[in-house]
């Protein structure tokens, strides 16, 4: 016999819609998990969601001779900027496959390393700008952050510098804040509501984004060049099984997608300064490191493979920061009757959407001793390798997985090692104490640093 799925009591038609915040689910779904542990379920207009928060229980969801990636809620939403991409397609749309064929192998570790140095250098103007500023100035970690991930993502990919650093924001940024969050409000909301009160915004996000992305097509027929970059391919690359190529619509919505999938690693990296600030012994081994490997030598991506401490603190903050809060998923469609999971606990209809809370599983207790303390040790070595593959899940899973988590992956480590190697940081305010908030990433809010040129 199975075991009830926890629910929090609800009210008529509206259901649990009172259990979440729509201006910060995902921190509603950190609370739900604390009070109600592995798994638990809610209803929101009629639909009900199952939500999974163990190590064990993802890993079983992440098996897909019997689960998928589901699109549906905030992914359908945001549609209306990038429409079927390689982030919102639906499983059964052939056109993922087309683009993935064509734009992969521009994101494998070989090909991204390609792009050390554009990712060093402007990571380097921003420890410049940190460290000419007055001695008594702050800045918002994740802002300068979001700034700096622009500015190399549209360098890497589309071959165009921005200058994002300083002077007036992009408006690419406000413009992804804003329709991300429309996106996840509004299955929240009846349509009605949506139409006639959201909808004249969400639409400029979306048109703002678009224009980003053609202005990066213009630029590049106004500048030729031999760069055979992600842009490159996708005005002129093949399909090789088919001999399709993207249409122009389909290039604006790939432009527009990257930006989308990158904007979580500044939320990475701002989390790691807050988390190494309460734990300066791990700045001092993380230098000790950076210094015996790199020195006064040029940093270069032969470096990246001998820093081990710094990759453990990368991990250990993709764990307490969920910076990419979780993945949905659905058993497959040809599954019949109910899904049994949890080796046979727990019970669920052949058709329920299911969402991996990554706050929950990144803090299992029967995986990860002390689970709120910052460790990254235990992400190094035999440690890490030892860890049960439903605890590494930051990057999402299997064919969806996340598209472009190798250059996630090289941003986050310069941009780390380059932070630590040249700068100081101090708590703005010495009494704050981690708050986030995020739509399809969560990010530290509120959190200011001074920074200064690192003391030796």
């Amino acid at each position: 016999m199975t075991t009830p799925i926890p629910q929090p009591p609800g009210v008529p038609l509206l259901g649990n819609i009172s259990d979440i915040d729509p201006s910060n689910t995902w921190v509603s779904l950190q609370k739900l998990w604390e009070k109600y542990g592995e798994i638990f379920k809610i209803t929101v207009l009629g639909q009900q969601i199952v939500f999974v928060g163990s190590v064990a229980l993802c890993e079983e969801l992440c098996d897909e001779k019997r689960f998928r990636k589901y699109v549906g809620g905030p992914i359908v939403e945001i549609r209306n900027a990038v429409h079927a991409s390689l982030f919102t397609a639906f499983a059964d749309e052939p056109i993922w496959d087309v683009h993935h064929r064509i734009l992969a192998p521009l994101l494998t570790p070989t090909t991204v390393a390609d792009h050390f140095l554009q990712i060093r250098d402007c990571a380097a103007e921003l420890t410049t700008k940190w460290r000419d500023l007055p001695g008594d100035a702050f800045v918002s970690a994740v802002g300068e952050l979001n700034r700096l991930d622009l500015e190399t993502t549209t360098l890497c990919f589309y071959g165009r510098k921005l200058n994002n650093l300083t002077g007036a924001e992009h408006p690419m940024i406000k413009a992804m804040d804003g329709a991300t969050g429309e996106a996840m409000k509004r299955p929240t909301r009846p349509k009605l509501v949506n139409w006639l009160l959201h909808r004249s915004k969400f639409q400029r996000d979306c048109k703002t984004m678009r224009q980003y992305a053609a202005e990066c097509v213009e630029y590049r027929k106004a500048h030729p060049t031999d760069r055979k970059d992600m842009l490159h391919a996708m005005l002129n690359g093949k399909d090789p099984e088919t001999g399709k190529s993207l249409n122009e619509q389909q290039v604006i919505d790939e432009i527009v997608t990257m930006p989308i999938g990158s904007s979580t690693a500044p939320c990475v990296i701002s989390s790691a300064i807050y988390y190494l600030l309460q734990n300066p012994s791990c700045i001092a081994k993380a230098r000790d490191e950076i210094d015996s490997i790199i020195g006064e030598d040029d940093f270069t991506h032969a470096h990246l493979d001998h820093l081990p401490y710094c990759a453990g603190i990368v991990r250990e903050t993709l764990r307490l920061s969920a910076a990419a809060p979780g993945f949905n998923i659905e058993p497959l469609p040809e599954t019949k009757g109910p899904v049994v999971i949890g080796g046979g606990k727990y019970q669920v209809p052949a058709k329920q959407t299911m969402i991996i809370v990554l706050h929950g599983v990144n803090r299992d207790p029967a995986v990860f001793e002390e689970p709120e303390a910052f460790k990254p040790e235990r992400m190094v070595g035999d440690a890490f390798e030892k860890l049960p593959a439903g605890a590494k899940k930051w990057f999402g899973n299997g064919k969806r997985v996340c598209f472009g988590r190798h250059y996630a992956w090289m941003w986050n480590m310069i941009t780390l090692a380059m932070l630590l190697k040249n700068v100081d940081f101090e708590m703005a305010d010495p009494a704050y104490r981690l708050k986030q908030d995020g739509w399809f990433n969560l990010r530290p809010v509120g959190f200011d640093v001074k920074v200064r040129a690192r003391g030796m």
